[in-house]
């Protein structure tokens, strides 16, 4: 089998292949945020092989079946060359939701330490994780790593600590165990909105 000397351009030409069935525009407009996306990878992590900067994406055809539902091409089973001109989008939640839900999870609870803000802060964790997992935009990889750094991680942290009698007094230790928490929150949202896949 003959292979090309740019993975790049094979991998972009398997996604278009794959989504055949979008729109020429739709089409377009997925291959140049991809490539984009390599681009801006590339640039910030210039020791990276290429093959692993193209797995993070993940699969073509998983990537194609993705716009395709997106477009309702997939539950529907239409296509735009039907006539039916570009079905609206459905099920797609902006990548920025989860991610706000996730980060501002804890500085909720901080602000209002009484009720309602530890009802709302866990709402917002758990609803942010929810649409992380679902979302179109992340990788399992991604989302898992997400999960446990933004929800898991935090929530067990917090419940140990309340729990803990012995944990440690005055205000000092428990400032800068929920600045080190607001910190990882930060650091992990703004990882994984670099890390979205359009």
């Amino acid at each position: 089998m003959k292979t090309s000397a740019d993975p790049v351009r094979d991998y972009l030409c398997a996604v278009e292949r794959e989504a055949g069935v979008l729109s020429a525009d739709r089409r377009q407009e997925l291959l140049a945020d991809l490539a984009e996306h390599i681009d801006v990878t590339r640039a910030e992590r210039p020791d990276a092989a290429i093959g692993d900067v193209l797995a993070e994406l993940g699969d073509p055809r998983t990537i194609a079946a993705s716009a395709l539902a997106e477009a309702g091409n997939g539950a529907a089973g239409t296509s735009p060359r039907d006539g039916g001109g570009t079905p609206a989008r459905r099920g797609k939640v902006h990548p920025l939701i989860p991610l706000l839900l996730l980060a501002l999870s804890l500085p909720f609870m901080m602000v209002f330490p009484d009720l309602p803000g530890p009802l709302f802060g866990v709402l917002f964790r758990v609803t942010g994780a929810v649409l992380l997992c679902t979302s179109v935009h992340w990788s399992a990889v991604h989302k898992t790593t997400g999960v446990v750094l933004t929800a898991v991680l935090p929530t067990a942290v917090i419940a140990t600590w309340n729990l803990s009698s012995g944990g440690p007094a005055g205000d000092t230790p428990a400032f800068l165990a929920n600045l080190t928490m607001f910190t990882l929150l930060a650091a992990t949202t703004a990882w994984l909105w670099r890390m979205r896949r359009p």
